[in-house]
């Protein structure tokens, strides 16, 4: 049984969820940009709802939907955001992605996922864990053509993914009418290669600002800027 994940301002139960509380979803939580205030936010593949509710304690935003396929995973997520001091702006659907966007009407102004993308075949014996994990239960081109479908004309899409995919990413994006804004790439520390790509989003063309960011010194020595990226959440920070 994994115990709850205690942040700042919620908590979070996880011990029915695949995908445990990781650093990836903190980050991307942390990092999505809010500067355009949006009214509404939809996180795709939303787990423990760990990244909706970073979502509702960073933004005012009236409505802030997630969906989830998993079972087990979408029951957790409720209760999470039932638990948590925004359960008046948070909503889980139990749904897979592709009937979400041929059902929906709705637009959102930000819409942020960690999806699923270890696309080699993963075998750790936990089926959830490694159906969490596979890119398989949804594809980027499928996440990727749902965003367009369903980002507002002033929308941003934020999305984390491992750094050697970035470029596949940003064509299949391109393909679509989805520009990057802001691109900030992620490694573990100073002499490791980049592991992870944060990328932002929207329907315009622009300037992209790049930057890069080290998450430690050494072991358990927490650099600057990811203290500073993230000590909203977490208490130790």
């Amino acid at each position: 049984m994994s115990t709850p994940f205690k942040f700042k301002q919620f908590t979070i139960h996880q011990n029915q969820c695949a995908m445990k509380v990781g650093t990836d979803g903190v980050l991307l939580g942390a990092w999505a940009s809010l500067d355009h205030q949006p009214y509404s936010i939809l996180d795709i593949g939303a787990g423990t709802g760990l990244i909706a509710l970073q979502m509702a304690q960073r933004s005012h935003a009236e409505l802030i939907d997630a969906i989830e396929l998993d079972d087990d995973a979408y029951e957790q997520c409720v209760a999470n955001f039932e638990a948590s001091p925004w359960g008046d702006r948070l909503f889980c659907y139990h749904a897979g992605f592709d009937e979400f966007v041929d059902e929906m009407d709705e637009e959102y102004d930000l819409i942020v996922s960690n999806p699923p993308f270890y696309a080699e075949e993963v075998g750790s014996g936990d089926e959830a864990r490694d159906k969490a994990r596979q890119n398989s239960s949804l594809p980027f081109e499928e996440l990727v053509y749902g965003v367009s479908k369903l980002l507002s004309a002033d929308g941003h899409f934020a999305v984390i993914i491992p750094h050697k995919e970035e470029l596949d990413f940003m064509e299949l994006c391109s393909n679509v009418g989805l520009y990057p804004n802001r691109i900030t790439r992620v490694k573990g520390n100073p002499d490791a290669d980049f592991k992870r790509s944060l990328l932002e989003f929207s329907r315009k063309k622009g300037e992209v600002k790049e930057d890069e960011l080290t998450i430690e010194h050494g072991r358990h020595e927490y650099t600057k800027e990811y203290i500073e990226l993230t000590q909203a959440f977490y208490l130790k920070m």
